[in-house]
């Protein structure tokens, strides 16, 4: 049974799609104005593991990201360069796309931008408007909360504090718990706009920054879906209010699971662009392999607790991604014959591992397990009791593993390609030169055949020693 935590109830339920063998989730995707910073990667990361593991076990998933390419931030980050909204939007999206590559996330299946969804938010507010949950002032639509009892459910919000009625300011934010009218079509404002306006039956203007969403995900995924994800600090007000919208307008319910993963923090801090206090992938990722340690940093913390990024975290996580692809390396040199003796060890550990991703995705259950299977072949490999039948199953499960968790393979592909060592296999090597020079020949010989069992094969050349990653 696959169980997450729903932030609606504030419990563990059972997963049950609304489509037998089918999911969908729509996750709220970047506001392209600026690059996105590791928290928001981490959020991104999350959404990953949770679509692989839905995929491993089974189900076909349609997933569906948003890309804000309209609103405050877009339209003053355009002005404030002198370039056209367009033009500063899809540099952004590029260098969004290319930050998903880098760091091994799938795409989703559709990546809706806004400003090619105005006709579905424009009916959306219309029905709202028939409906009595919308209103006109100033020549903008606000979204009446009085109108619907059950607004503030998902954020857990004091009814009794809420306030009626808009506030004069069509700002997509506020402060935490300052429950108001919120503005659904912004009356266009020359010296705020600029250029950047529809004009449509509901007035000349532009989107707020809830009602895309709701439009673009019942457009894309249906009425109702079956995960909405994003960061905690969305539950307020955008996730809220998009609940309102969506089930203001429709009567149905708009999502059966909200999943919402934790901060990251920067050195214990939160990390905040007004403040500058930021870090982008760049400013992380020298290497693909140190794109692999973020990668396996964010699984390893679980989704619902706060992860504190350090770079001392980030080279321990580097040192285990490192110790996955050279135990990988050591098996593909295995060639001792006989049976698979590891049939049930890798159904046991199978086991235990699906039990602890299922869990709410709980890896701090899955990851000892990999490590377990890790430590009992690797010494049988040690010891010379492991054979190519063994071994190949070995690879076979931990091919399996990776398909989730997406790191395996890639670090062991980087460490074929001849640029990486662990420490330990570094120092190894400067010994065993000390050795060589002492004429230490049994030591010299020890040292060649573990680092040979890692899967480093060593050779002697008159200008010193090379050695290279054992190919398949």
């Amino acid at each position: 049974m696959i169980a997450f935590f729903n932030t609606l109830t504030r419990k563990k339920q059972e997963f049950v799609p609304i489509q037998k063998g089918r999911v969908t989730i729509y996750s709220c995707g970047p506001t392209v104005y600026d690059f996105a910073h590791i928290g928001n990667l981490s959020s991104f990361l999350f959404v990953d593991f949770l679509r692989r593991w839905l995929e491993y076990r089974g189900f076909e998933v349609k997933h569906v990201m948003n890309l804000t390419d309209v609103d405050d931030k877009t339209i003053r980050r355009s002005q404030k360069e002198g370039v056209a909204l367009g033009n500063l939007t899809k540099h952004y999206s590029q260098a969004f796309f290319n930050d998903l590559k880098i760091l091994g996330i799938k795409p989703a299946h559709v990546y809706p931008r806004a400003t090619e969804h105005i006709l579905e938010m424009v009916a959306l507010i219309k029905e709202l408007m028939v409906k009595g949950h919308a209103y006109t002032k100033d020549g903008s639509i606000y979204y009446r909360i009085s109108s619907f009892p059950t607004y503030g459910e998902l954020a857990h919000l004091d009814k009794a504090g809420m306030r009626d009625g808009a506030s004069g300011i069509d700002t997509d934010e506020y402060k935490k718990d300052d429950a108001r009218d919120f503005v659904l079509w912004k009356a266009w404002k020359p010296d705020e706009d600029g250029n950047v306006y529809w004009d449509v039956e509901i007035g000349r203007g532009r989107p707020g920054w809830h009602i895309e969403c709701s439009a673009m995900s019942m457009k894309h995924l249906g009425q109702t879906i079956d995960i909405h994800t994003g960061g905690v600090d969305l539950i307020f007000p955008h996730h809220q209010n998009e609940i309102a919208q969506s089930e203001g307008a429709t009567g149905q319910k708009f999502v059966n699971y909200w999943l919402h993963c934790e901060h990251l923090l920067l050195s214990g801090t939160k990390m905040s662009k007004s403040a500058g206090t930021i870090k982008v992938l760049s400013d992380i990722v020298a290497t693909p392999l140190d794109a692999l340690a973020f990668r396996f940093m964010v699984f390893a913390s679980h989704y619902r607790a706060t992860l504190n990024f350090t770079s001392e975290v980030l080279e321990a996580a580097k040192k285990t991604v490192i110790r996955l692809g050279v135990f990988y390396s050591s098996l593909l040199g295995v060639n001792l014959s006989g049976e698979n003796q590891i049939e049930k060890l890798i159904d046991e550990m199978r086991q235990h591992f699906i039990e602890g991703m299922d869990d709410d995705l709980k890896t701090s259950k899955a990851l000892p397990v990999l490590f377990e299977f890790v430590n009992t072949v690797g010494k049988m490999n040690s010891d010379g009791n492991l054979t190519k039948a063994s071994a190949d199953a070995a690879i076979s499960f931990l091919n399996e593993i990776d398909n989730v968790l997406g790191v395996i393979g890639n670090a062991y592909a980087e460490m074929q390609k001849g640029s990486q060592l662990t420490p330990t296999q570094q120092e190894l090597i400067e010994e065993r030169e000390e050795a060589r020079k002492s004429r230490n020949w049994e030591n010299a010989d020890a040292i060649r055949d573990e680092l040979l069992k890692q899967g480093i094969q060593l050779e002697d050349v008159p200008e010193g020693t090379k050695w290279r990653v054992l190919s398949p």
